[in-house]
């Protein structure tokens, strides 16, 4: 949990005023909700009593919810009861934009679908992440990112040639799906300041992995090649890729005609850009393993921090291959303020920086049901009412997380 604000939290936010629904969980729509409250929308996070989001169990002594969830506010109600659908219908009519990853069809069910909701708000900007997509065979079946990478050919071309299948280290359709979702939003709202009318924005995490395939969809389409695993290699381009050291690894670029020369001369092996191997980019692509096995020869002898200034010296592209405990230490991602705060209270900053209307941090990620009662009170219910619905078990109301814990608790 965040306990220092960014120092941008006081200056005006891209989308104030904005109120978001966030009927998701786990992570792709969550992250879609992140990005819209770090915009500075005001996000309501709709969760069902009890459990919540089910991130919120946790996992290897972490907070998984947090990081997804920071500057929202939680609202518990059971959508599934018909009391608790009429409180996210009467919601909805007030809100800018909804955000849903359920499986097809389970909102509709409650009368909670966009053809619903958007007849008593024509304005709504209804978003929803699935695991397949709304239509096709496997619409309706449970997905995830490990589904999303297996079949849109991501492991197919992940990892070492000659080896098994792996995925990408992180849930890449996940967060892809809650990216692409952000932007349909964004231009669903552009569009709505036209017309004054929303629209329904679709995506999936099958979807968002194929879209991935940039280089690997033209090798099939036009050249009929299925890719398979390369490693850290470049499909079209040598060298490019990266190469051991003597206390680790070193991503090199080089496939340019004067960049590969460039290498050579100060690897001390001119030789190399007058083999007829290697001579044009073609014959690098053609003989990548053998040109990989002559650099990394030389590129043993010294250390990864001693080739990072050389090779920069000689204006190639480099970088070093960090370990994720190294990641968040590097001059430049700190200066690039990726990573914010001081130890456990540590967090990542925002990759996308606005010059007048900054992300930031406004508040934690709330305890569930939060702010049910502020919520529900905005929306025009009663205490008396809002008691009423608690007691009929369509809504919950949750302490502050800030709360201290009641006598005699443990």
């Amino acid at each position: 949990m965040e306990t220092e604000p960014d120092r941008s939290a006081d200056m005006p936010t891209a989308l104030d005023g904005l109120r978001v629904l966030d009927v998701t969980q786990v992570m792709a729509g969550s992250y879609c909700g992140l990005l819209l409250a770090d915009l500075g929308a005001d996000v309501i996070k709709v969760e069902r009593p009890g459990i919540g989001d089910i991130t919120r169990l946790g996992g290897a002594g972490v907070d998984a919810f947090a990081p997804l969830n920071r500057n929202k506010r939680s609202m518990s109600v059971d959508h599934t009861t018909p009391r608790g659908a009429e409180v996210v219908r009467r919601l909805a009519e007030g809100a800018d934009v909804l955000v849903e990853n359920q499986r097809p069809g389970s909102l509709e069910r409650h009368g909670l679908g966009y053809d619903e909701l958007a007849a008593v708000n024509p304005r709504l900007v209804y978003c929803s992440i699935s695991g397949f997509g709304q239509v096709g065979p496997r619409a309706a079946r449970k997905g995830f990112d490990l589904m999303a990478q297996a079949m849109s050919g991501l492991m197919a071309v992940t990892g070492e040639a000659g080896r098994d299948p792996v995925k990408v280290g992180v849930p890449i359709a996940d967060l892809s799906a809650g990216i692409h979702g952000t932007v349909g939003i964004l231009a669903a709202l552009v569009r709505r300041g036209i017309d004054g009318r929303g629209q329904r924005v679709t995506t999936s995490l099958l979807e968002t992995a194929v879209a991935t395939m940039v280089w690997e969809s033209m090798l099939v389409f036009q050249a009929g090649e299925t890719p398979g695993r390369g490693g850290s290699a470049h499909r079209l381009a040598a060298p490019y890729e990266a190469f051991p050291t003597a206390d680790g690894f070193i991503a090199v670029a080089a496939h340019s005609r004067d960049d590969f020369r460039a290498l050579c001369e100060l690897l001390g092996r001119d030789d190399l850009a007058t083999d007829p191997r290697f001579a044009r980019g073609a014959d690098r692509l053609a003989n990548r393993a053998a040109l990989a096995d002559e650099l990394a020869t030389v590129l043993r002898t010294r250390t990864t921090a001693e080739w990072d200034r050389l090779i920069d010296g000689a204006n190639i592209a480099v970088a070093p291959v960090n370990s994720m405990d190294e990641v968040f230490d590097d001059p430049q991602v700190v200066a690039t303020e990726m990573v914010v705060g001081d130890g456990r209270d540590r967090r990542l900053g925002h990759a996308v920086k606005l010059s007048a209307t900054p992300m930031s941090v406004r508040r934690p990620s709330p305890a569930l049901g939060e702010h049910t009662v502020e919520v529900l009170t905005e929306a025009g219910y009663d205490r008396a009412t809002i008691d009423e619905l608690a007691a009929a078990e369509a809504i919950a109301i949750g302490r502050p997380a800030t709360a201290p814990p009641a006598a005699g608790a443990s």
